[in-house]
């Protein structure tokens, strides 16, 4: 019987053991950490009974893949819920815009002619954003299957933010293309920082941006249960450092930042993918807060308190300053803060009127200051009482997110600079990203395409890649 062991345990490893166990591979889930689930892991951070995502929180991507397709995740308990406000972006004196399910909804919010472009630009992805998303969910070098769609999608994505922004006038439009656009932890004039924004958006009008009931741990658990059915076995509390530690074993995929698969692969890998796995380029890092609230934040403007994310940072123009701050390696004074309120759509996380509100800023990679006051800040700006109602706080530093994350290294929570080269070649220049030019050794993490999100779908082309290995 073939076997396999995947090393790592986040979205990325378990849907690739799931994808060999399927296809009746023996396979074993080996994880550092004593849980399993990677940045899908939810806790108690602040007070008893509020459940805190670890990292991953809010899933635009996750629920119309290849991967969630071939797998029922339902049958194993988890279920998604979305807020009526998607998403939203605060401005100063209680304005600000929102980005609801309907794109018809959305633009007559915005109103005028900056609805009218909303509608051209996003009504037009939306619906035909089924098979956008299946082909840019996979290696960006591939023979498309709807390349006309595919063609439209990129008049957009090949952008640099800073241009098409020019299409919207008013601060509301831009600032909410704004916040979307941000995702990307770019500068808004490089080329194809449009890119992560326009996919976002669309997905916010075609799917909702999703949340999983009970917490993002709900994810990897319904995850683990699946392969747990088809015989995976689960090892945690085990680092691997050597693959000789793994004994014979027909395939190892590992769920790691390329840095850490070339240490743990060594002579085994070839000296030039190892140059490249060495060199290989993350991005800024993010420091995360997580608050206790009472009542909810006060949000000035009214749809961003029924909002799931909250996009924090003003004006396009301050949030560009930030961004670009950040790639400089500069700590911006108000940096941009993606803020979720996973507990309007999903009530449980809470208990009574206390609620967890879940934070992080961009910051420059390895940021070695305190963003904690930054952050509350940022939030009591646009929340005037914000921080009259906070009970109490988990911090976790850029150096922290990387201790408890190997992945995440100096805070990079997207594995990876989304810069142009990286965008279409990741981890390496190569038209086999998942190989590792080693016989039987295959990189599943969000290294490789389609990249970050709790989605899965890397470690689902990995082991796609590591079956087809085994058929040659």
């Amino acid at each position: 019987m073939t076997t396999a062991v995947v090393v790592g345990s986040g979205p990325n490893g378990l849907a690739a053991a799931l994808v060999l166990a399927d296809a009746g591979v023996k396979v074993t889930v080996v994880e550092a950490a004593d849980t399993l689930g990677g940045g899908t892991r939810s806790a108690e951070l602040t007070l008893p009974g509020l459940v805190h995502d670890v990292c991953s929180a809010i899933h635009p991507l996750a629920i119309a893949t290849r991967f969630s397709q071939a797998f029922d995740l339902a049958e194993h308990g988890l279920s998604w819920v979305e807020p009526e406000v998607q998403y939203s972006h605060p401005l100063d004196g209680g304005r600000g815009a929102a980005a609801y399910r309907s794109v018809e909804e959305t633009a007559q919010d915005l109103g005028g002619r900056d609805g009218r472009t909303w509608s051209r630009v996003f009504g037009s992805l939306t619906d035909r954003f089924d098979t956008i998303a299946d082909e840019f969910l996979q290696p960006v070098l591939h023979v498309p299957q709807h390349p006309l769609h595919l063609g439209r999608f990129g008049l957009y994505a090949g952008q640099p933010a800073s241009l098409l922004a020019r299409r919207w006038h008013d601060d509301e439009a831009r600032g909410l293309f704004a916040g979307i656009a941000a995702h990307a932890f770019r500068p808004f004039g490089s080329l194809v920082s449009s890119a992560i924004g326009v996919a976002l958006g669309t997905a916010a009008h075609r799917y909702g941006w999703g949340a999983a009931v009970g917490g993002s741990g709900a994810i990897a658990q319904a995850m683990i249960a699946a392969g747990g059915q088809r015989g995976v076995r689960y090892e945690t509390g085990r680092t691997v450092t050597d693959l000789d530690e793994l004994g014979p074993v027909d395939l190892v995929l590992l769920d790691t930042a390329p840095g850490a698969a070339a240490d743990v692969v060594g002579d085994r890998l070839p000296r030039h993918v190892a140059r490249a796995y060495r060199a290989y380029r993350h991005g800024p890092g993010a420091f995360k807060v997580d608050f206790a609230v009472e009542g909810g934040v006060p949000w000035a403007h009214e749809p961003s308190r029924r909002a799931g994310t909250v996009h924090v940072g003003g004006t396009f123009e301050e949030v560009a300053a930030a961004e670009a701050d950040v790639a400089r390696g500069r700590m911006p004074e108000r940096p941009f803060v993606l803020a979720a309120q996973q507990y309007v759509a999903d009530p449980s996380r809470s208990v009574d009127d206390v609620h967890p509100f879940y934070t992080y800023a961009h910051v420059p990679a390895g940021y070695t200051g305190d963003a904690t006051e930054a952050i509350v800040a940022q939030v009591e700006r646009f929340a005037p009482g914000f921080r009259d109602r906070i009970l109490a706080t988990a911090v976790s530093s850029t150096t922290e997110l990387s201790q408890k994350n190997a992945n995440y290294v100096g805070g990079d929570i997207v594995s990876g600079a989304n810069d142009p080269l990286q965008l279409v070649f990741r981890p390496r220049v190569t038209l086999r990203p998942y190989d590792t030019g080693a016989d039987g050794i295959y990189l599943c993490s969000a290294a490789t395409p389609p990249g970050a999100g709790a989605h899965g779908m890397s470690g689902y082309w990995a082991a796609k890649a590591a079956l087809r290995g085994l058929e040659r």
